[in-house]
């Protein structure tokens, strides 16, 4: 799979010279709009957790044009650039941008396989109570799930001051008919605000992709680790994989970098190459 030679090598071949054009322009439409007219671009393109009410399949594609910062961008945009020049200049822009678009999708569609499984319990444990209305349920979910609420996450704040003391009064009477409806309807409201928080965004899924198909194109192409420690490409894409994770499988508290979602274009990257070799567009 090494033995392709580019025809004419260009620096910034149109594929990744338009995917660099049209992240940047989504990165300043998120930041205007954001700053002039309240709209959170954020909330309507990024992926969002399939059974929540934000979420759309249009987000599938569009995640992956969104950013959550500028270093963020910056960091995704080079490394596209830096690795994402070579593979298209090899195999051409079809090819390559049809690679980039199953790495992304398919890193979303990882990602959303993962979160579902971290947000199963907390979801089971709300609907078994809204379906039973068993207080000793309501009890064990207060006391071991962690609402992250606080005065920023809107009108379900006040609810959930409400919702407090409506706990307190059924700790006292638990046949408190009033005080069990009002847990019930802020339940109800808490699982849908719950669904809506997972979003990912990012052109990650994707630059992790391109990283493993040149180190699979180009395996002993030397990488300039932060800039200075040379490692050879095939080391640096194992580095990665294995960073990632094993950072996905600790799942440390607080951290907002999508770990299992750049495993995914990893995994799907690998997949469609070994499907072109066995169809034997690899020689």
């Amino acid at each position: 799979m090494t033995n392709f030679q580019p025809r004419g090598f260009t620096v910034l071949p149109p594929v990744v010279k338009n995917l660099l054009i049209i992240n940047g322009l989504f990165f300043l439409a998120t930041v205007v709009l954001e700053m002039n007219f309240y709209i959170d671009l954020t909330k309507i393109l990024g992926l969002h957790y399939v059974g929540a009410s934000d979420f759309k399949p249009y987000q599938f594609v569009s995640y992956m044009f969104m950013h959550g910062g500028l270093w963020h961008i910056l960091f995704n945009m080079f490394a596209l650039w830096m690795f994402g020049n070579t593979l298209e200049n090899v195999w051409g822009p079809s090819r390559f941008l049809t690679y980039y678009m199953v790495t992304g999708i398919g890193a979303g569609i990882v990602y959303i396989i993962w979160i579902h499984f971290q947000m199963a319990p907390t979801l089971n444990d709300i609907n078994y109570f809204l379906e039973t209305k068993d207080i000793a349920a309501l009890s064990n979910f207060t006391s071991t799930h962690t609402f992250r609420l606080n005065e920023t996450s809107g009108e379900i704040w006040r609810s959930f001051q409400e919702f407090q003391g409506h706990i307190r009064m059924l700790n006292i009477n638990p046949d408190n008919a009033l005080a069990k409806q009002g847990a019930l309807n802020f339940l109800a409201d808490y699982k849908e605000f719950y669904m809506n928080q997972s979003v990912v965004v990012g052109a990650s899924g994707g630059v992790f992709g391109i990283l493993l198909a040149f180190g699979m194109m180009f395996p002993n192409a030397i990488i300039y680790l932060y800039f200075a420690i040379p490692v050879k490409a095939k080391y640096f894409v194992i580095i990665f994989g294995a960073f990632e994770l094993f950072e996905g499988v600790m799942n440390r508290p607080g951290s907002n970098i999508a770990h299992f979602a750049h495993l995914g274009g990893m995994l799907f990257g690998y997949a469609l190459i070994m499907y072109w070799k066995r169809k034997g567009l690899f020689r």
